[in-house]
């Protein structure tokens, strides 16, 4: 062949390669200079493995070619979808999550700019500690929550008795709950009756500590039942002697869990640095959340005239509005200092070994799966103690659930109700909201749309309705301490 035809037979051989579909671009090279050398008279090449086969002994040696330029001037075009879309797959989205909280902390920068300007520092620890420490004001909290211990040996000494016969297994368990429900009514009657000389910090930490120790005992009296069942098919006596049991009962009820068990999952030994770093995990957040209040939250409170339920519509979203980020921004670090640190605190001074007190909630697609993970020991006691029971009674299980959420919304409006000494029913409305848009958008909404929806209700949600009982309660409080909800 002439050296005027050879440039054709070598275009005639790319294009028919592209139209075959052919990838490998050494291949096609060699397939190039094999027609050329056959044309010439020369001896044929022999196929070279391509970078990157797991058989080439060259892989991680030898670089990628470089690619032809020729490739794409037949056919640069293929069926592909935007990379925004769904349908396109792309999970990559690192670079707009960097813009976003870039995006975010320049925002709240000049928020916190413009609050410095307008109010000056108003972040004083000392005040919040000389309320903790003041005296007659805060000791009765203290003293009502070490009078709550009665309630715990009560249901020790009735247990003693059905051990030994000498209660009946049905009257001990209508026993058992009369104690608990005077364990429910006790710190209410107690803070509105001693309403001036119990703070609104103490009254919260009061039901807190009552109300997990009301959990806590159902499920050791409900567990002991259990194996009170189980010890009399074996017929086998396995009692404890009251010590032990007594030492084993306060044992579980300083655990970080709420569902009882025999022999926990225990530890080797208790780590020192991540006690400290839990320890300074506290002493941080603490700190970061007493600025919150009194920096960002506290002249919100203060521009207020009248409480949320005299406002026109537009003041009230107004005040909404300016109160979801320091809201959402507090259950945030409430969360991390609760579940995470304190938690992980208590576990690792008792050497207890389950740790597993959250789940990715950050990650859930529909709010069903986040009630599930954000918090662990409530779902397991819930799924123990009421949902399974409810199926064996032949319930539906989406009326367990209602159930159960119910349970849930009616707690926590009691807490901040009686706490506040105030009721709007705002936490439980917003929760029964919830669970609506559970039901009906859920179906609707999945992925990252779902994803979406979640962080959206956590914005809007409860703790935005919680916000809204403190700012009543602060307007009624106006000559107390500031922002210490005295």
């Amino acid at each position: 062949m002439d050296a005027e035809a050879r440039p054709a037979a070598e275009i005639s051989v790319r294009f028919s390669a592209i139209e075959r579909g052919s990838e490998d671009q050494r291949g096609f090279q060699c397939s190039c200079r094999q027609s050329a050398d056959m044309s010439a008279g020369g001896p044929s090449c022999a196929p070279q493995p391509a970078p990157g086969d797991r058989d080439s002994p060259w892989t991680d040696s030898d670089p990628e070619p470089e690619p032809d330029p020729d490739m794409d001037m037949f056919r640069c075009h293929r069926v592909q979808d935007s990379l925004l879309s769904s349908d396109s797959r792309f999970t990559d989205y690192r670079g707009i999550l960097n813009w976003i909280i870039i995006l975010l902390v320049l925002t709240h920068a000049h928020l916190f700019l413009e609050n410095f300007i307008q109010h000056g520092f108003l972040i004083d620890i000392w005040k919040v500690l000389e309320y903790v420490t003041e005296d007659n004001y805060n000791w009765s909290s203290v003293y009502l929550i070490l009078a709550s211990n009665v309630f715990p040996v009560v249901t020790l000494l009735l247990e003693s008795c059905q051990d030994k016969g000498r209660v009946s297994p049905s009257m001990g368990h209508w026993l058992h709950l009369l104690n608990l429900m005077l364990l429910m009514l006790f710190p209410s009657a107690a803070i509105l009756h001693h309403d001036q000389s119990i703070s609104a910090g103490g009254a919260l930490l009061i039901l807190c500590t009552c109300i997990t120790l009301g959990f806590k005992l159902y499920s050791y009296q409900e567990a002991k039942r259990w194996y009170r069942q189980e010890r009399d098919k074996r017929a086998k006596a396995d009692r404890l002697p009251l010590s032990a049991a007594f030492k084993d009962l306060y044992y579980f009820l300083l655990a970080p869990t709420l569902c009882y068990q025999r022999d926990f999952p225990r530890t080797p030994a208790i780590r020192v640095n991540f006690l400290l770093q839990r320890l300074l995990e506290m002493v941080m957040l603490t700190q970061l959340m007493v600025g919150i209040v009194q920096q960002w939250i506290g002249p919100i409170f203060q521009r207020s005239a009248s409480p949320f339920s005299n406002m026109d519509v537009t003041a009230r979203i107004e005040h909404l509005v300016e109160l979801v980020a320091p809201s959402h921004f507090m259950w945030l670090i409430l969360f991390f200092f609760f579940s995470h640190s304190c938690l992980n605190l208590i576990g690792e001074l008792l050497c207890f070994g389950d740790r597993h007190f959250y789940g990715d909630w950050w990650n859930a697609e529909t709010l069903r799966s986040f009630w599930r993970k954000w918090n662990i020991p409530f779902h397991k006691w819930t799924t123990r103690h009421v949902y399974r029971p409810l199926l064996k009674k032949k319930v539906p299980p989406w009326q367990a659930e209602v159930l159960i959420f119910l349970l849930a919304g009616a707690t926590c409006e009691y807490v901040f109700a009686v706490s506040l000494r105030t009721c709007h029913f705002w936490i439980f409305s917003i929760m029964m909201l919830e669970l609506l848009a559970a039901v009906f958008l859920g179906r609707y909404f999945s992925g990252n749309y779902g994803n979406g929806l979640v962080w959206l209700c956590l914005l809007l949600g409860p703790p935005l309705a919680v916000m809204t009982y403190f700012h009543d309660y602060y307007l009624s409080h106006r000559g107390r301490p500031p922002w210490t909800f005295s």
